[in-house]
């Protein structure tokens, strides 16, 4: 019943997608239909590739990359003083965040940090791959894992 039902939010999402690209293309508004080809572009290079459907976490967590590529890219343009690239990329920034789910708060976060480290029975920082094993479902996309990551080793005391 979960594929189902996650297959038929990937295909929502694709179409979302189809259909945003489609209002772009009609309205003229260049700027926002090259982001969501180049979406698309990430999406289907991932399928050819890998030979597989993406699933609505293989979605997530490209779009989750290409997010985190953009705010380190908005860091190194203001540096540089290069606004102009600097706000080139804070726009695709934007058009890719409204295809993520809304992000979860610190509070939220270390609720499931705690969960998750007590379901695992973890105690030290070497078991930290299987409290990110398990929390990676459920906040990708939603929290920026290296962040997350942080927290996590400081909850389990390194």
């Amino acid at each position: 019943m979960t594929d189902s039902i996650s297959t038929q939010t990937e295909r929502s999402l694709k179409e979302r997608l189809s259909d945003e690209m489609k209002v772009a293309m009609k309205s003229g508004d260049k700027t926002r239909l090259a982001v969501i080809r180049l979406i698309q572009s990430a999406l289907k290079q991932k399928e050819v590739d890998e030979r597989v459907v993406l699933t609505d976490a293989d979605v997530l967590a490209i779009l989750d990359k290409m997010a985190k590529q953009r705010r380190e890219s908005i860091e190194q343009f203001k540096t540089a003083g290069r606004d102009d690239l600097e706000q080139q990329e804070a726009f695709e920034l934007g058009v890719i965040q409204s295809y993520l789910p809304t992000p979860l708060s610190d509070a939220e976060i270390d609720t499931l940090i705690a969960q998750a480290v007590q379901s695992t029975g973890a105690s030290s920082v070497r078991e930290m791959g299987a409290v990110m094993a398990q929390l990676r479902p459920q906040l990708q996309g939603r929290a920026d894992m290296s962040l997350v990551s942080a927290r996590i080793k400081a909850a389990l005391g390194a």
